[in-house]
């Protein structure tokens, strides 16, 4: 009798397990991967006891010759802080040669103080106001195109001790920038069709700047239509130089 109780509770059970269906109830993810721990490559190497190359991580300067009055980074003016970085870079914004040679030229048509409805080919774009060093105050982040290069400059400036300071500059074409929280992420196209390049900037209060915290190449989820085809019958078209530039 015992174990014929025992058969009856199991099949009313089951028989409850199947009136209910499989709501809430658990269900199998399939096969576990096999963790594997890292292998550590040619053990055997001496540490380097310094970097090969210089990123540029925490090349902060005070800008020199604007004034913050009040220690309001809002009452800068942003076209005298381009202008500033020009004078004090002349090697890549004054001479034939300099890389950046027209955007001189350009910031021109900004006329005395940037403004939401600036000039036509004014390189500078809408300056933006956000708290990314976390004192509760106001920073600045600046975009200009770098002429003529197809390339736009990012810069970032807070304040300290009155003093307007860069903490941030980059270079580079643009797909995309955002502020979020205390970074700057910055997106660049890639020649990988599908992918582009993000950079994240944080900001680092041990050393008073913006550091590249995260470099990764991601998919953008768009595909680059292919290229047509060539007419067998008709000759092949050769490149001109403008189609190789980025």
């Amino acid at each position: 009798m015992r174990v014929l109780r025992r058969a009856a509770v199991v099949a009313l059970a089951l028989s409850a397990a199947v009136g209910c269906g499989d709501s809430g109830g658990l269900r199998g993810a399939g096969a576990t991967p096999t963790a594997i721990s890292p292998a550590r490559l040619w053990p055997e190497l001496t540490p380097a006891s310094s970097p090969a190359y210089d990123l540029g991580e925490v090349d902060t300067e005070v800008v020199k010759g604007v004034a913050v009055p009040g220690g309001d980074i809002r009452a800068v003016d942003p076209v005298a802080v381009v202008r500033a970085e020009i004078a004090a870079h002349p090697d890549e914004y004054r001479g034939d040669k300099a890389p950046y040679r027209d955007t001189v030229r350009a910031m021109a048509e900004c006329g005395e103080r940037f403004r939401s409805r600036h000039r036509p080919g004014c390189p500078l774009l809408e300056p933006y106001y956000r708290d990314l060093t976390g004192d509760g105050r106001a920073d600045l982040t600046l975009g200009f195109h770098l002429l003529p290069e197809k390339l736009t400059g990012v810069r970032v400036y807070t304040v300290e001790k009155r003093r307007l300071v860069q903490v941030m500059a980059y270079d580079d074409a643009l797909s995309g920038v955002e502020l979020a929280g205390r970074s700057v992420i910055i997106r660049s196209p890639s020649e990988v069709a599908g992918y582009e390049y993000r950079l994240q900037w944080t900001w680092d209060p041990d050393q008073r700047a913006m550091l590249l915290t995260h470099d990764e190449m991601r998919p953008t989820g768009r595909k680059r239509p292919p290229s047509p085809r060539p007419d067998s019958t008709s000759p092949t078209p050769s490149r001109s130089p403008s189609a190789d530039a980025p």
